[in-house]
């Protein structure tokens, strides 16, 4: 069976020639496909012999909401979404003045291991596919009732250790005849993956990079992200350099701010040092508390920002939003999954 939705609007017009349809049904189906439609039978201006066909052939992911949190204190609403696979995976809407972001995952779970996250815990499931990216954008606006302008790929899982389908999902997002979001208002973070970053380079797309950097130096880094044992700072560097000379694109460096780890005034000059000549900015971002680890937020968020601009260096804060919901990476997927470890087996109830 062909996963419709994850077909460009190009290769939709091939299946459907050789369907022998001509070539308008298959920008009628791709338009019904980002409408939300979750059955052939929805699609009534196709004829009933191709609904029948194509209902033969093909499948419609659709996501089902298996829990869902909205914030009292700023609206942000989290959905654990479950897939037809019954693997789950969470997006996080967020409500800003310049309209409204959707946080998506990119794969279920992840196998980074950044000591400082949830969503690593249980370690990779699997990929996911463009469809399924795309449904979450499009799932979240039509259940939420908000139209979303902005798209950022920070949930669950490293965008670019599944590349070919996230660039896929942005083709996708992307079109004319679909949701349309522009370029400039998608975000794609990476936790410091450098053959991605080289290979996003190239495809010249004018998107946001976002780089997890968290630590200025590779014996920090290296404790808490053990990617940088793969691709250390320098090398990071080097290729944050490289992505800038091909886009023209600036890089938002972020870093999540934790207790006695990366948030002394060392650090923050060090971390001057790494961004002269580095077109970019970097987001403080105050650590969200992880049961599974030891790791603290900081107190020094203001201290270290202040150190930074000082010496000439753009520094942001990271607005909190979710506080009183669990709207940090991983949080509502890892509670949903040990919830389910806890409840006694089919036979265990009897």
């Amino acid at each position: 069976m062909t996963d419709i939705k994850s077909m460009t609007q190009q290769e939709l017009s091939l299946f459907f020639k050789e369907l022998g349809e001509p070539a308008f049904r298959a920008k009628q189906a791709f338009t019904w496909l980002h409408r939300g439609a979750v059955s052939f039978e929805d699609m009534t201006n196709l004829s009933k012999p191709l609904r029948e066909k194509l209902a033969a052939q093909c499948f419609i992911t659709a996501p089902v909401v298996a829990r869902k949190q909205e914030s009292r204190l700023d609206g942000t609403i989290k959905y654990l979404w479950e897939l037809s696979d019954g693997n789950c995976i969470e997006t996080v809407l967020m409500q800003y003045h310049h309209g409204n972001t959707v946080c998506i995952s990119s794969q279920v779970g992840c196998r980074m291991g950044c000591a400082f996250c949830a969503s690593t815990i249980a370690g990779k499931v699997r990929d996911l596919r463009p469809s399924e990216m795309l449904d979450q954008v499009l799932f979240t606006q039509l259940d939420s009732g908000r139209e979303i302008s902005n798209i950022v790929l920070m949930g669950i899982g490293e965008p670019l250790d599944n590349m070919d389908n996230v660039l896929r999902f942005l083709e996708l997002v992307n079109h004319p005849d679909g949701l349309h979001i522009g370029m400039r208002h998608i975000s794609l973070s990476t936790c410091g993956v450098v053959p991605g970053i080289d290979a996003l380079a190239e495809k010249q797309l004018q998107l946001t990079l976002s780089v997890s950097l968290h630590a200025p130096d590779s014996e920090t880094r290296s404790r808490i992200m053990p990617v940088n044992r793969a691709y250390d700072v320098e090398r990071l560097f080097d290729a944050c350099h490289r992505y800038f000379e091909k886009t023209g694109r600036r890089i938002s460096f972020e870093y999540a701010m934790i207790d006695g780890v990366n948030d002394g005034d060392q650090q923050a000059d060090l971390l001057v040092k790494l961004l002269r000549g580095q077109p970019g900015h970097v987001n403080l971002i105050p650590l969200n508390h992880v049961e599974e680890s030891p790791l603290k937020p900081s107190r020094r968020v203001r201290q270290f920002q202040k150190r930074l601009e000082s010496q000439g260096v753009t520094a942001t804060v990271r607005r909190k939003l979710g506080g009183d919901i669990d709207a940090s990476c991983g949080q509502l997927r890892r509670k949903h999954m040990q919830q389910d470890q806890l409840q006694p087996g089919k036979d265990e109830a009897l």
